[in-house]
């Protein structure tokens, strides 16, 4: 069973307990997909509508691509949560010999790589949400306008939240060239994503006081 058949409460008990998973890439990937939806359910208000006829094909394409998204975090989900099992099963790994040390610390390089890429991923399909929140507020039915909104303020949230996950990872690298590379990035995806969610605002803003 996926953890998108958890039940709501299901998953926030757990991620509110002791254990360690699901924790904030999880729960970062989470309110993409909820980010997502938004996007979608502003899509769907519009299709249909003889106002909007002519916006037709790109709600198409925002609801297949919020709905790609949706299950594309669902997936996340679950690898932020295999990604860290995997580190702690190398941290656990003994180190009595110099050669049981080199293994270890090269599994924990490893899974440490893997750990920064989950985050980056969640990170740029927030962007993407992103993306489709400032076309739906543009384009969508204005009466969802709050709707595309709020799918903008959750992706915003949920990239920065995934990068957090970065950030805590990056001092542990031992290769400084790989570290550059998720670093710059991190910085690329954060640049990008605040200047499209202060477009967001911008466009939701402009069409609620019309």
């Amino acid at each position: 069973m996926g953890i998108f058949d958890w039940s709501l409460g299901q998953f926030l008990k757990e991620a509110a307990s002791s254990s360690p998973t699901p924790g904030g890439g999880s729960v970062a990937a989470l309110t993409g997909a909820l980010a997502a939806s938004m996007a979608a359910m502003v899509a769907n208000l519009t299709l249909g509508k003889e106002k909007f006829q002519e916006v037709a094909p790109d709600m198409e394409r925002i609801r297949r691509e919020a709905e790609e998204t949706l299950e594309a975090m669902g997936k996340l989900m679950e690898a932020d949560m295999e990604a860290f099992n995997t580190y702690m099963e190398a941290l656990r790994l003994p180190k009595n010999t110099p050669e049981e040390k080199s293994f270890r610390q090269q599994k924990m390089q490893e899974a440490l790589r893997r750990a920064t890429e989950v985050p980056l991923e969640i990170a740029g399909r927030c962007f993407k949400v992103l993306e489709l929140a400032l076309e739906a507020a543009r384009k969508g039915n204005e009466m969802a306008v709050s709707d595309a909104g709020v799918a903008g303020h959750l992706a915003w949230a949920a990239l920065q939240a995934a990068l957090l996950n970065v950030d805590i990872n990056l001092p542990y690298f031992k290769d400084e060239e790989l570290a550059a590379q998720f670093r710059a990035q991190r910085e690329n995806l954060m640049e990008k994503g605040r200047e499209v969610w202060e477009r967001v605002v911008t466009a939701v803003q402009e069409k609620m006081i019309k």
